[in-house]
This record gives C-alpha cells, sequence and structure tokens, in this order.
C-alpha cells in the first residue's frame, strides 16, 4: 500500500510536530482534534516554526506555503475516513487510547495502517481493541519532532512483517533515524531515560542534593545538554508519573517504584513547563 494521506490525531506538541514532518516530506495531513482553540493555536505553532526555518535558510518561502497547503484541521472523525496511515498522539491514557482505536477501526479502511505515539502504552494491547490487530504499530516520535532524529518503531505481538516495514521505511522517508523495539513497558528511550529521572528525584527528595545541583553534576559532570530535572519539567511531570506506572505496573520491579515526591507534584497540579511550575518555576 502507498502512504499519501496521512491523519495526526491530537494537536498538542507532539501531534502538531508530528503532522509538520509529514507535510514537510510531501504527504497531504489531516490534523484532528476535539478543541477548535487547540487547532487554532497548533496552526500557528507550525507557522512559526516554518518562519523560523526561512529565517535560519534551512527552508524557502514557497517550501513553507507548499507545507501549509498540504496541512487541514478537522474535529470530525469523519474526516479520516480515507487516510493510509493514522498516527495517534493524543493523551497518555490507556482507556482513551483504547476507545480511539475502536472507532478508527470501524471508520477506516481495512488496509489503513494504525499507528501510536504512545510513549509507554502497550502496542498489542492498542492492536487488541481493533479487527486489523496485524496493521497496528508503535511511532514513537522524540520530542520536539522537528528536530529529534529518532523515532522508536515498535513492533507489537501481533503486527506483521508488511506493516512494520512500511512504516519503518516510511520513517526514514521522513529523513529520521528508525529503530526498532518490542512492545515491552517503556520500549527502548523510556526505559533507560525515565528510571534516570526518577531517581534525580529521588535525590531531591532524600535531601542529597538540591535540584540546581542535581541538573549541574549530570549536565558537567555527564555531559549532558540539559540536566534530568529541567528535561522532567520540559516532559511534563505527569507524562513522567504515567511512564513510571506503566513500567511498575508492567514490570513488577520495585526498581521502577515512582518516587513519592514525583506524584505529590502532580498531585499540585506542578506539571512543569506547561503548567508554570515544576522542579523550575517559569513565567
Amino acid at each position: 500500500m502507498t502512504v499519501r494521506h496521512v491523519a495526526v490525531l491530537g494537536s498538542g506538541q507532539m501531534g502538531s510536530g508530528i503532522a509538520q514532518v509529514f507535510a514537510q516530506s510531501g504527504y497531504e495531513v489531516t490534523l484532528y482534534d476535539l478543541q477548535k482553540e487547540a487547532l487554532n493555536q497548533s496552526k500557528k505553532q507550525i507557522e512559526r516554526l516554518l518562519l523560523r526555518s526561512i529565517e535560519k535558510e534551512r527552508i524557502t518561502s514557497a517550501e513553507k506555503e507548499a507545507t501549509m497547503k498540504r496541512l487541514q484541521f478537522t474535529r470530525e472523525l469523519s474526516d479520516l475516513k480515507h487516510v493510509n496511515l493514522v498516527v495517534e498522539a493524543v493523551v497518555e491514557d490507556e482507556a482513551v487510547k483504547v476507545e480511539l482505536f475502536k472507532q478508527l477501526d470501524d471508520m477506516t479502511s481495512e488496509d489503513t495502517i494504525l499507528a501510536s505515539n504512545t510513549s509507554s502504552i502497550p502496542i498489542t494491547k492498542l492492536a487488541a481493541a481493533t479487527q486489523r490487530p496485524e496493521k497496528v504499530v508503535g511511532m514513537h516520535f522524540m520530542n520536539p519532532v522537528p528536530v529529534m532524529k529518532l523515532v522508536e518503531v515498535i513492533r507489537g505481538l501481533q503486527t506483521d512483517d508488511r506493516t512494520y516495514k512500511k512504516v519503518f521505511q516510511l520513517t526514514k522517508e521522513l529523513n529520521k533515524t528508525a529503530v526498532l523495539s518490542m512492545d515491552f513497558p517503556g520500549f527502548i528511550a523510556n526505559r533507560i531515560l525515565m528510571p534516570m529521572i526518577n531517581e534525580a528525584i529521588f535525590t531531591v527528595y532524600e535531601g542529597v542534593a538540591s535540584v540546581e545541583d542535581v541538573d549541574t553534576v549530570m549536565k558537567l559532570g555527564m555531559n549532558h545538554p540539559m540536566g534530568p530535572l529541567t528535561l522532567a519539567d520540559f516532559i511534563g511531570l505527569d507524562t513522567c508519573l504515567s511512564i513510571m506506572e506503566v513500567m511498575y505496573e508492567g514490570f513488577g520491579d520495585s526498581k521502577y517504584r515512582p518516587c513519592p515526591l514525583l506524584k505529590q507534584y502532580v498531585q499540585a497540579g506542578w506539571y512543569g513547563k506547561k503548567s508554570g511550575r515544576g522542579f523550575y518555576i517559569y513565567t
């Protein structure tokens, strides 16, 4: 099957970035969200990033205009019935995603590939909610999507060779580097990253060091571009907690136990940069 028209579900930071990357690579893209204001903000964000690329002489004005013409914005799921590939990027909530995959299974062509940008929820479980489990796959983009080169292609238990190979090749056509991950909690990136972030939070929680000093050690001592607590704020502490809980439940291993301080911050609504406060305060 040739992929010409892609649907992206969810117009948040990840969904907007995924839509932009596909549109810049020549695909027709329909970006779906329930909220009109969210779609308006997404369109502004994409235009802003494209203008910045013009300023840095990475693209031309003509390329920017062509990209925007390939983008459609909709609040109607029925507008997705003729797409060849769906990339779901809604809230990291298993029940929401499962219900959405059931709806997509009913309304799209039986040949349409259904992909999820989930960072932790089992692809196998999402696939089981459909009548086409062999055509369900994970496409986990990194944030910010237009900049980061990596995409984890996650193969669920039921994903067939044709679907996996198609999505793996498609990822390369987006000028991204594709890596294969089997469908286990946290996949590759978050299985390694999130325990490090969680341990950094434990270091603060137990009074070993301040937030600033933890980040300084990892930046200057380990040559990380940003400290783990700054990164946690950027990812979203609610998202970090959700991923840790999925791994803790999935493996049943205490090394994945979320730090109580992380839970407390999320309970307080301190999600990080997006809420204005996390381990740092943002104005």
